[in-house]
């Protein structure tokens, strides 16, 4: 094995389906973590090493780095992540990194675009501009995020709540972004390329909710959430007030349509379609289901 693969944010919902497929791969895995004890999950595999990220204590990175040949880059959505962005770029030209797949978002290059895909469009520009070998990987929302975020109502109320009116979104597979990246990072073919990454179909929440519904076996319904409304739900639950207007501004995006570009990035790439959200449920019903 010659080339050590680091994936940063190893433990959020892309990473670990990266880091699962990486590990069939002839290649050495470094799974970043914030916490060792949040990487446990991946000690199963033979190929995979847990490294500490700690963007607070640059030791961490150095540490994390040295040796690496090919950096899967994904950073936390803070207040200071373009900052981030510049330090983990910095770190990866000061160890000699040969290339940089930085996992950024759908839109992050529109104008005058929002404040979300500016941040991410701020660290594109950087790591272009670094001279690494890099490839940009723009995907538009997960649909992970209906369990993530929607899985506790929807098991226990049926309900989906979301301010996004009829508009519809071309949810990806964290899975599908997963098998992108996976061939990108081992195959030589994609520097300097900046790929849109959607699923195959662009759906209404009220169109998830029928979806889910056929798939569980339940009535699932989708309550479309005054702005107001969302803001003060989630001001309920501490989340800080940049965060709450970022949130709102992608969500005013969504709702005017502007996430429902479909591309045919993961059937070229990887040579099999994306999965549409009717696979994505059957896949994950059990998350959809009480016990």
């Amino acid at each position: 094995m010659h080339e050590t693969i680091l994936v940063s944010g190893a433990t959020g919902t892309v990473g670990t389906e990266l880091i699962e497929a990486l590990s069939s791969e002839n290649v050495r895995v470094r799974a970043g973590v914030h916490s060792i004890i949040k990487g446990d999950r991946f000690r199963v595999f033979p190929n995979v090493d847990l490294v500490e990220i700690d963007f607070a204590r640059p030791e961490t990175l150095r540490v994390a780095y040295t040796g690496v040949t090919r950096v899967f880059q994904i950073t936390p959505f803070v207040e200071n992540q373009v900052e981030i962005e510049k330090q983990l770029v910095d770190m990866a030209k000061e160890v000699g990194v040969k290339q940089i797949v930085k996992l950024s978002a759908s839109g992050a290059d529109a104008e005058p675009g929002i404040q979300m895909g500016r941040w991410h469009h701020q660290g594109e520009q950087y790591l272009q501009n670094s001279g690494i070998p890099f490839t940009i990987l723009r995907p538009t929302s997960f649909m992970q995020n209906f369990i993530t975020y929607e899985g506790a109502s929807i098991l226990q109320e049926g309900k989906i709540y979301q301010p996004l009116g009829t508009g519809k979104v071309s949810y990806i597979d964290a899975n599908d972004i997963a098998a992108v990246a996976q061939v990108v990072l081992t195959q030589p073919n994609y520097y300097g390329r900046i790929l849109d990454i959607s699923g195959p179909e662009a759906i209404s929440v009220e169109e998830v909710a029928a979806i889910l519904s056929r798939v569980s076996g339940r009535t699932i319904t989708y309550v479309d959430v005054p702005e107001e409304a969302a803001r003060q739900a989630m001001s309920s639950h501490h989340m800080p007030e940049w965060m709450i207007n970022a949130m709102l501004e992608l969500n005013q995006t969504l709702k005017a349509g502007y996430g429902a570009n479909v591309t045919n990035t993961v059937a070229q790439i990887t040579g099999r379609p994306a999965r549409t959200f009717t696979e994505f449920a059957q896949n994950n019903a059990h998350c959809f289901i009480p016990e």
